[in-house]
């Protein structure tokens, strides 16, 4: 299944329209006297406990037929294992999830930018403009840069000299692209985000009386894969002498920072207030919960996987699920635990020196 990006305003199927996008097998609820689905529209999509009898919904898993068996939508969007908790029209598929996220693109209401270039839009004699391509009122597009065909520029947005936008690329509005950075194809960027700054890069100068900091210039780039999705207010910053490099398929949440040179591999999943210090690289096909904080110089394996709040602060060198810290505890457990942890040396070596009397 491909991912559906044009609006075409209507936002209105029928149930058997839905079931030939899905590939998905329809059936019509014997509490019904609906003997036809194409007779049949949905208007919307909808939680399971919330659904309206014109609205579809969907059932994950199991854990979910309480809310099936009570739901007030048209249809619902199936596992063929959840069909008999289903009272209502059934779309069976094997991946009931998968195919919600298809088809929530048929109904996003938000309208498409008008095609063309805005007027008050600034773009370089010398920069390329892609056919097809939506660019918003206040863009600038520098020197040098292009934008590739089908892409969509979001309003005030700046794409610096030398850049490369790929083809059906969505930034939208407020987006900075740095000098030179390269996007992919069906790269999408949330507003608010910055693609290039210079890295958190100096040298300590103690000979100096003023400034005691050197800073040093930034001479790599950023490249971003194909079909990478990166949300809002997040900063990637360009390398220092390499680039930094995110690979196809990553996913990006909103208030990440990715520090220089960073090499991040394909496929892996970003959740959002993540940190990962300089010139650390991670694998392929991993996971990063909320406010993972990731020290530099390290590297991370294919396939690990880090639970929210963690701090990795050396290399992973086998997939795997980790974690670190400690859950949420009422403040005077969390004081006792605290004042016990301090101790734990003392009473390790107390217990050796039993030990070695046995």
């Amino acid at each position: 299944m491909n991912r559906h990006t044009e609006n075409d305003n209507k936002n209105v199927y029928t149930l058997t329209a839905l079931a030939q996008l899905l590939d998905a097998e329809l059936v019509l609820s014997n509490r019904s006297s609906i003997t036809d689905g194409s007779d049949v529209e949905v208007t919307g999509i909808a939680r399971l406990s919330s659904a309206e009898s014109s609205q579809l919904s969907f059932c994950a898993s199991a854990k979910y037929h309480a809310d099936l068996t009570s739901t007030s939508a048209l249809a619902v969007i199936v596992s063929p294992d959840s069909v008999e908790h289903c009272p209502v029209h059934c779309l069976v598929h094997s991946n009931p999830y998968l195919a919600f996220a298809f088809l929530s693109h048929y109904f996003n209401t938000r309208p498409a930018p008008a095609r063309g270039i805005h007027p008050s839009a600034v773009i370089a004699p010398t920069a390329t403009i892609g056919e097809g391509a939506r660019i918003a009122p206040g863009v600038v597009v520098m020197d040098y840069a292009s934008v590739g065909c089908n892409a969509s520029i979001g309003a005030n947005t700046v794409i610096e000299a030398s850049a490369s936008i790929g083809d059906n690329v969505t930034l939208m509005g407020n987006i900075n692209i740095g000098y030179a950075v390269q996007l992919g194809n069906d790269v999408r960027i949330d507003s608010g985000t910055i693609i290039g700054s210079d890295g958190f890069g100096y040298a300590p100068n103690p000979q100096s009386d003023g400034n005691r900091w050197q800073k040093i210039a930034q001479l790599g780039s950023v490249v971003i894969g194909d079909r990478v999705e990166i949300g809002a207010n997040t900063a990637i910053d360009r390398g220092a002498l390499d680039n930094t490099v995110i690979a196809d398929d990553v996913i990006i949440d909103n208030q990440v920072h990715v520090a220089h040179n960073v090499v991040i591999g394909r496929g892996t999943a970003i959740a959002g207030c993540v940190g990962i210090a300089g010139s650390s690289t991670i694998g392929k096909y991993c996971s990063f919960g909320g406010g993972v904080c990731i020290a530099g110089h390290i590297e991370i394996a294919d396939g690990v996987t880090v639970l929210g709040m963690s701090r990795i602060t050396g290399s992973i060198k086998k997939a795997g699920t980790y974690a670190s810290g400690t859950g949420v505890q009422e403040v005077d457990t969390w004081r006792k635990s605290a004042v016990r942890f301090s101790q734990l040396d003392t009473m390790h070596r107390r217990i050796k020196k039993l030990e070695s009397k046995d």
